[in-house]
């Protein structure tokens, strides 16, 4: 492995990136300057001053998910007519397939459950989880979010969600993590039908291109891209970034980060940078883009979702699911949750430690799976592996503490887990040819891939990849093959840079008068790796900026 790639990896970089403070001043002065600016620049030459709009609006969000119906509701309840933006054919982003989990401090299920606690401590946790990186950390904006996330929770209860907890996830010193009733596409359905009922004009299968701004002055509209048509929308108050992570743009990512991570794929396949690129092309600047969650092992998606994304997102059932939660047995409701678990979460390292070997297609290892695996498995043929073990260590991984994997203190799923809720991928045979055939890999080649492991843990000769935690020899029937599984990049913590108004900042750190942004977009420095805290940061950002960019007009 390369020097840069293993500086990368270990995030040991001491290249912190700072915020600036207190831009009130020098954004009421650019305000000022931009009232006497010419009209809007296309590609640097002057529009005419009549240029044309197809349609206007006070608020304009970009993306579809979380974030911007977060941003789009908050804008139209503060008086705002709002357009809303989406790519695809159809609302919820990477929030929709989601666990659901929203962490906050100070939440009414917590005074209900008599727990104290405070948002300093909660921002204190969350640098707990992933300190090497708190360099890099914008504590301030991370001390924002977690003093107004309990009154965004607040807020979606209001509009008829439903959460159970709070659930206790460490290092964090109290329970704080609550999980949305049923699943995470509660949050697009309840946010979808309130801003329907609010009179604001949803645009699917429009692809944001470009910005459009006054020279250097306030950003007054877009254009964006539907099948062969362009359409120009004209912003009265403001633009709202919520058009998600650049996990699976090429592109973005290849600027920041090593090839061997960059060419990795996101989780979701749409999330591709957009609106990092289009607010760059206007003047925004980007904080830390080389950090990224991932690359990380995880199962290919079902074939079909799980029962708990098919149930239904009604307001109303939502509630008297939520209100059965408190009376349902644990093990019933680790049992649906399960199935959201076996599905998006990822196999624990543990597996390895204890001995469990990858193959790839060939029905060859191709690297020691205890220094990361992620990397070589993208190198794979069609970038897939499986995780091989016995009947020895599946009785290892049958019950607690040793579990596949896991959503802390909620559920913990099993090697049986696994065989009764993912078929598709769990394999197993009474013989190593038979295993072969089902995972469709050469017989003869996986026998001996096994028998090399095997004079290997015996000492006899080294292992050729350098692996030194070898296990117990996988030679006790029935065989069992997870998988395939691949390496994808999960979230990315790189953002445009914004302050607490979630006014979007260029490289001075003064506002860009007109462009705000949220979630992904609007990262802004802060580092969260711990669960329930990005997708309380994208409803969060996404509130405030709405109603920061709504109450733009008035000022």
């Amino acid at each position: 492995m390369d020097g840069r790639l293993r500086t990368y990896l270990d995030l040991t970089s001491n290249r912190a990136e700072l915020l600036a403070r207190d831009q009130v001043a020098a954004s009421e002065r650019v305000l000022e300057a931009s009232q006497s600016m010419s009209q809007p620049h296309r590609n640097g030459e002057p529009e005419k001053q009549e240029a044309q709009w197809d349609q206007l609006a006070d608020i304009v969000v970009v993306g579809g998910g979380g974030t911007g119906l977060a941003a789009a509701l908050s804008a139209a309840e503060n008086g705002a007519d709002v357009v809303l933006l989406e790519k695809m054919d159809q609302l919820g982003g990477t929030t929709s397939i989601a666990v659901g989990s929203f962490t906050a401090a100070c939440t009414p299920h917590q005074r209900d459950a008599e727990v104290d606690d405070q948002p300093e401590w909660h921002n204190e946790d969350i640098g707990k989880f992933a300190p090497h990186l708190e360099p890099k950390n914008n504590r301030e904006l991370r001390g924002y979010f977690t003093r107004h996330a309990h009154q965004t929770l607040e807020w979606l209860m209001q509009l008829g969600l439903e959460f159970h907890g709070p659930s206790p996830e460490p290092p964090n010193r109290v329970p704080r993590m609550h999980n949305v009733v049923p699943n995470a596409k509660a949050y697009i359905a309840v946010m979808h039908r309130r801003l329907l009922a609010k009179g604001a004009k949803i645009l699917l299968s429009h692809r944001v291109e470009r910005l459009i701004r006054q020279g250097t002055g306030p950003v007054v509209g877009l254009e964006a891209k539907t099948g062969e048509r362009v359409v120009r929308i004209r912003a009265r108050r403001g633009v709202i970034l919520a058009a998600g992570d650049y996990a699976n743009g090429l592109d973005v990512k290849s600027k920041y980060m090593p090839e061997e991570v960059a060419t990795i794929e996101g989780i979701n396949p749409n999330a591709t940078g957009d609106g990092h690129t289009i607010a760059e092309a206007v003047g925004a600047d980007l904080v830390n883009m080389d950090v990224v969650y991932g690359p990380e092992i995880r199962f290919i998606a079902p074939p079909r979702a799980p029962f708990a994304q098919l149930l239904p997102a009604n307001p109303l059932m939502a509630k008297l699911l939520g209100k059965g939660m408190d009376l349902l047995p644990k093990a019933i409701l680790q049992r649906m949750i399960k199935r959201l678990l076996v599905t998006w979460q990822h196999p624990e390292n543990k597996l390895f430690d204890e001995g469990a070997i990858l193959v790839n297609q060939d029905g060859q290892r191709f690297t020691d799976e205890t220094d990361k695996p992620e990397l070589a498995i993208p190198r794979q043929p069609n970038r897939v592996a499986y995780i091989l073990l016995d009947r020895q260590l599946a009785e290892v991984f049958s019950a607690w503490p040793n579990f596949i994997s896991t959503a802390p203190d909620i559920a913990y799923a099993y090697i049986k887990d696994y065989k009764r809720l993912r078929p598709d991928v769990y394999h197993e045979a009474d013989t190593i040819q038979d295993l072969a055939r089902k995972i469709r890999v050469d017989p003869p080649t996986l026998a001996k891939t096994l028998l090399d492991y095997k004079v290997a843990i015996s000492g006899l000769t080294r292992d050729p990849f350098g692996r030194t935690m070898l296990g117990e020899p996988l030679e006790r029937p029935p065989f069992i093959a997870l998988g395939p599984v691949k390496s994808w990049i999960v979230t990315t913590e790189g953002g445009l840079r914004i302050n607490t108004k979630m006014q979007v900042l260029d490289k001075e750190g003064i506002p860009i008068p007109g462009l705000y942004a949220g979630g992904s977009n609007g990262m802004g420095g802060i580092v969260m790796w711990s669960h329930g805290c990005h997708i309380a940061w994208a409803i969060t950002s996404g509130r405030l900026a709405g109603r920061n960019a709504a109450k733009r007009a008035t000022d």
